[in-house]
């Protein structure tokens, strides 16, 4: 019987899908009879499973099954499920000819005859051990990722749910925050933030802000769970799904307080150094300005007094004379203060009994401190000296209680102490290692806050108002104390007043010679000397000259050390050189050097108010602070001669 046309095409439809299936190299496709026994086989299956046609043909599918799934029946039941539920699919370790294993994709569904019997089972097989490899590197990743996260100490890591809900713990967050995992996750993490935050609504702002920017960042105080504060370094960046949805946020927490705190120390060390410099700078343009005051005050001083010494002025103009010396000996004391301040002031360094000291000022301090303020003082029976001049130390336990006096207008009180004070390493405010005597005046006015402290031992800085204070009191205190070798240590705050410390060098508990009584310059005159003065103000060159021509003896000028060499090598009948220090060229400490290798029996002052002598410079020399009067210039001629007359 001669084929229909309608089998034709079904012939034709046939012979197309076995040519598709043939041509397939990416998937195994292949047919199974009823029992599961391979009756098909393609190209894909050949270069998958490695076997060739007639290899397989006629073999039963669960060979391509590894041991472990055979023995657990795994063939039979994919079997039975396809032909049960009309499909099985699964992923898992399929096995090649040569004994490798490939990931698997496996799908077989039931083929069933017009009348549904079972004909067969269709099986398609895909090797995916790409993806499964990359999936297991990719859990590999993940877990390791998890495992790091869990394992840091350093961070607090961490995530929110979208309304800031903690969902997840790390070590670090235990480590920093206190709560393990179990306390935590579930909670508000605004419960790290300190009150003051939470009342600001500094944790909504904060997720807001990551939300909004992409990211937010800061750092403040936080809270742990024992109460106690951390400063902290906090990063929040959200979390997205792929189509942008908010899942939540990452949260990042270091302790950072050990770090903070050192800048802190290194902000205030530079902030001391600074301040040390701008101390130092201001000092030396004080020193300078005071040296030249000095100069310019030691004419006027030295002109009115001779002026006053001239017979036959009248009552008023030595009454006005008077004034005058008395408003430049006034502007001396000023210059005394600048020049302590800027620590070069002539100090004479002897051990002083503070005890002592302090008690014979009692009824000039109470005078100056008026009767509105008590005055006590506590000491203990057995302290050691102080090495300190003792002139310069009344002068500046004076500035202290004045400037005590002056913090508390109502009236109040001032405690004046001392105590030996052992320092085994340098102290924070730089005060080198040594053992010290504290002096200590403590009043309970209404104190300084922190930046009129900062400033309080600046020059001329003062918050007395205009004409109540010249602001040189603390400036001088502190120059005297660092120049001795000591520091001056202020504390203070608003309301509860200020303790003001003078740190000076401790000498030996030995007592104190009997000071030397000073010569007397009214009874102790010298004869009519030729003297050889030498300065290079010509000022101050000029007075100096009338003052001796005034005591009789006859004066030879030189305004430099080297004009002076020359005048001594011409003259040998000089009795006497006074010289100034501060010169340009040559200092009066070199000049003296030079003359005492020539001239060794010369008398010789040194009239200087400007202690920048060098270490053991001039020690034989006769000192005569500027600015000076006649009397004193004259009892300095006397003690120079004297030094210099041989013992008998």
């Amino acid at each position: 019987m001669p084929p229909t046309s309608s089998s034709i095409e079904s012939s034709g439809e046939e012979q197309r899908f076995r040519l598709l299936v043939q041509s397939i190299t990416d998937y195994a496709i292949y047919m199974l009879d009823p029992t599961g026994v391979v009756i098909t086989w393609n190209p894909g299956a050949r270069r998958f499973k490695g076997y060739e046609r007639d290899e397989i043909l006629g073999q039963h599918f669960s060979r391509f099954y590894t041991d472990e799934d055979r023995a657990s029946g795994l063939p039979a039941r994919a079997l039975a499920i396809a032909e049960g539920e009309g499909r099985f699919e699964q992923e898992g370790w399929r096995v090649r000819k040569d004994g490798t294993r490939m990931w698997a994709h496996v799908v077989i569904d039931p083929i069933r005859g017009r009348s549904g019997q079972l004909l067969g089972f269709a099986k398609i097989t895909r090797d995916i051990s790409d993806k499964k490899e990359a999936q297991e590197k990719l859990r590999l990743s993940e877990e390791r990722f998890r495992l790091l996260v869990k394992g840091i100490k350093d961070y607090a890591i961490y995530m929110l749910d979208p309304l800031g809900r903690v969902t997840n713990w790390n070590a670090g967050a235990e480590e920093f925050k206190g709560y393990t995992e179990a306390e935590i996750v579930g909670e508000h993490f605004s419960r790290f933030y300190t009150e003051e935050d939470r009342e600001a609504g500094l944790p909504a702002r904060a997720l807001a802000t990551a939300q909004r920017e992409g990211r937010f960042a800061m750092e403040g105080w936080r809270v742990r769970k024992d109460g106690r504060r951390f400063w902290a370094d906090v990063v929040i960046d959200p979390i997205r799904d792929a189509q942008g949805g908010l899942l939540g946020y990452a949260k990042i927490t270091r302790d950072v307080t050990e770090r903070r705190n050192a800048q802190l120390a290194l902000q205030d060390a530079q902030a001391r150094f600074l301040q040390s410099q701008k101390l130092e700078m201001i000092g030396q343009l004080t020193g300078g300005v005071a040296h030249d005051f000095n100069n310019l005050l030691a004419v006027v001083l030295g002109n009115l007094d001779l002026m006053r010494r001239r017979p036959g002025l009248d009552d008023r103009f030595n009454h006005l004379i008077e004034n005058s010396i008395e408003a430049a000996k006034r502007g001396a004391s000023l210059t005394q203060r600048m020049l302590a301040f800027a620590r070069r002031q002539e100090l004479k360094t002897e051990a002083v009994d503070v005890p002592d000291l302090v008690r014979g000022l009692g009824d000039m301090l109470q005078r100056s401190i008026g009767p509105r303020i008590h005055i006590s003082t506590h000491f203990p029976l057995v302290l050691r000296p102080a090495l300190a001049d003792p002139n310069q130390l009344e002068l500046a336990l004076l500035n202290l209680a004045v400037n005590a006096r002056d913090a508390m207008p109502e009236g109040g009180a001032i405690a004046i102490s001392a105590e030996e004070l052992a320092l085994d390493v340098a102290d924070a405010d730089g005060t080198a290692p040594g053992r010290y005597l504290c002096l200590r005046v403590q009043d309970d006015g209404h104190g300084m806050d922190a930046e009129t402290l900062a400033r309080a031992v600046e020059p001329f800085f003062t918050t007395k108002g205009v004409g109540k204070g010249t602001g040189l009191g603390l400036s001088m205190a502190h120059g005297f104390a660092t120049q001795s070798g000591g520091r001056l240590r202020l504390r203070s705050a608003p309301g509860v007043g200020t303790t003001a410390e003078l740190l000076l060098p401790a000498g030996s508990r030995v007592p104190r010679p009997a000071p030397t009584p000073e010569p007397n310059s009214a009874t102790e005159q010298t004869g009519p000397l030729r003297i050889l003065v030498v300065d290079d103000d010509n000022l101050v060159l000029a007075n100096t000259s009338a003052m001796l021509e005034d005591l009789g003896h006859e004066v030879l000028e030189a305004s430099s050390g080297e004009q002076a060499l020359r005048i001594l090598r011409r003259d040998d009948g000089l009795g006497l050189l006074v010289t100034d220090h501060l010169m340009p060229g040559m200092t009066g400490a070199q000049l003296i050097q030079t003359v005492q290798a020539q001239w060794p029996d010369l008398p010789i002052v040194l009239a200087t108010g400007y202690a920048d002598l060098e270490q053991g410079a001039a020690p034989s020399a006769q000192r005569l602070m500027k600015p000076f009067m006649q009397q004193d210039l004259a009892a300095s001629i006397s003690a120079a001669v004297r030094a210099r007359q041989p013992c008998v």
